[in-house]
């Protein structure tokens, strides 16, 4: 069974810091949610997981399976096994989906001869991964988020995962910018295809997509750290005491 490893991270932005020394174990087929305030460091650790190069590394490491992927480039992690789908996905115009999943796919599933998979096991592939996701075909010949509605984005960010199978997937307040109706259709997306070889990271501020997507353990962010850890129960008291007491928490931890 893999595992993803946070250790001690510390991470700075144009200099400032904010990442203060962040501790993870992700196994796969475990569900964890990241929840907290604005501001504190989410996603900021999502993107520093993979590798973003606004984001710099001060102290600590990011291992998979004991290995060090801190120095590896965000193309080189992703054939590590770790997937970011971000919060604003952007619009790539004059490139369809197919062209944009056919790149991707044929990058992460390279074997050792720098063989590609063909054109054949690719289609059988995304024909299965939309047909379990109950998304049309015609989805294929639009351009890369470009018209695409806010559930229309994230539903492709989770095509993507359906289609590259990391060992771990960090999304990135995939409820952002959803009704109620946009988000239900996204988190049953991410159900049906989370399994036993998949470690998941939710980041979110709301406990409401923890409803569709039910974790094993939630975390608090707070100024940079984790503060607190728990179950279901976490979020539930997120929800009804938001976030203010997290300062005394802080506190205690710091």
């Amino acid at each position: 069974m893999a595992k993803l490893e946070i250790r001690d991270l510390h991470a700075t932005v144009e200099g400032t810091e904010i990442l203060k020394g962040v501790d993870l174990t992700i196994n796969q087929g475990e569900t964890h949610a990241l929840m907290g305030p604005n501001g504190s460091g989410k996603s900021t650790l999502a993107n520093t997981l993979l590798g973003h190069p606004k984001y710099k590394v001060t102290k600590g490491d990011v291992l998979i399976d004991g290995e060090s992927v801190i120095e590896l480039s965000p193309d080189k992690r992703a054939k590590k096994g770790l997937f970011l789908a971000f919060q604003y996905p952007v619009a790539v115009p004059g490139v369809t989906m197919f062209s944009f999943l056919r790149a991707a796919y044929n990058a992460v599933h390279t074997d050792e001869k720098n063989q590609a998979p063909t054109i054949f096991d690719f289609k059988d592939t995304l024909e299965e991964r939309m047909k379990l996701l109950e998304m049309d075909q015609s989805f294929m010949n639009r351009y890369l988020n470009e018209g695409f509605s806010g559930g229309e984005k994230k539903r492709a960010e989770i095509l993507q995962l359906a289609m590259l199978k990391p060992k771990f997937a960090v999304l990135d307040e995939t409820d952002s910018g959803l009704d109620i109706d946009a988000l239900r259709v996204v988190a049953e997306g991410v159900t049906k295809i989370a399994n036993k070889d998949l470690g998941i990271l939710v980041i979110t501020h709301y406990q409401r997509i923890l409803k569709y997507i039910q974790p094993t353990f939630v975390h608090v962010m707070y100024e940079g750290r984790i503060t607190a850890s728990g179950g279901q129960e976490l979020s539930l008291k997120l929800e009804e005491k938001g976030y203010g007491w997290l300062k005394e928490q802080a506190g205690v931890v710091a």
